[in-house]
């Protein structure tokens, strides 16, 4: 691999870190796009770009969730509780989300991530949080609920923030304790997720050299080398700067960015 390349691995992940920290979402909303665009200037096969950019960006999750839940549990915010009911609905629905990624040809499948990205930037835009209004389902109903988070974040990538949390405060759950109980849900996830990913892909044919499955690991040991130390950065910052404007110019960047990927899709 060229080293342009790895020097543009190595900046994607100071930049997935840093907004990571700031904004306190996921990686996913900015690895996808940027990953399928790059993957199909390297001349990867069209057939397993967005692919190939799900499954490596969801391995890149699990050393960023294993970080933010230590400092969330360091913190006292985590509701093990909570992570205990709903754990199995979420690996068994995140595990079976990669076979049904895998099933769907690109095109519907960048269609599917762009249109989540966008219904996540109005969140963001327009502040949104639901009222707490109702208390937690019980086992069942909760493992129900981390199926469709687990389904629905291995269709494109995130660690489930964006759907757990909501929950939890609907759930009269406080938003701290949501919070961090969500970076502890992702931890399931993103494992779930890259194996799913990486089974999927085992048999495809037409994989870039350094695959495993729909793993490229050179993008991910990139990515992760540094992703890991700009996340405090960007975690420090968030208390010195309009992070609600930030948010809002940051939704416009996902906007943008799976714009992009859709764009490169339909073109290639």
């Amino acid at each position: 691999m060229a080293v342009e390349w790895l020097a543009a691995y190595l900046a994607l992940g100071a930049v997935v870190g840093f907004f990571a920290g700031l904004m306190g979402v996921g990686g996913g909303g900015i690895m996808v796009p940027i990953l399928a665009t790059m993957f199909a200037a390297q001349g990867f096969a069209h057939d397993h770009l967005v692919h190939l950019a799900l499954g490596t960006s969801m391995a890149t999750i699990v050393l960023t969730s294993l970080s933010s839940l230590r400092t969330h549990h360091a913190h006292g915010a985590v509701r093990w509780d909570i992570v205990r009911r709903i754990a199995p609905g979420v690996l068994l629905g995140t595990f079976a989300g990669t076979f049904i990624a895998a099933g769907v040809p690109t095109l519907p499948l960048a269609i599917f991530f762009a249109c989540f990205m966008a219904y996540v930037s109005l969140q963001m835009i327009l502040n949104a949080k639901p009222k707490p209004s109702r208390a937690l389902p019980g086992p069942v109903g909760m493992a129900g609920v981390g199926g469709v988070i687990g389904i629905i974040s291995a269709l494109v990538a995130i660690g489930g923030g964006s759907l757990s949390v909501p929950f939890m405060t609907w759930c009269n759950v406080r938003m701290q304790n949501a919070i961090g109980t969500s970076a502890a849900i992702g931890l399931p996830i993103a494992l779930a997720g890259a194996a799913g990913y990486l089974i999927n892909g085992w048999s495809a044919t037409g994989l870039p050299d350094g695959s495993l499955g729909y793993v490229y690991l050179p993008a991910l040991l990139m990515i992760s080398l540094v992703s890991s130390f700009t996340a405090p950065v960007g975690a420090r910052l968030a208390h010195r700067l309009p992070v609600a404007t930030l948010k809002k110019v940051f939704a416009g960047v996902l906007i943008f960015l799976s714009a992009k990927m859709l764009h490169t899709v339909l073109t290639g």
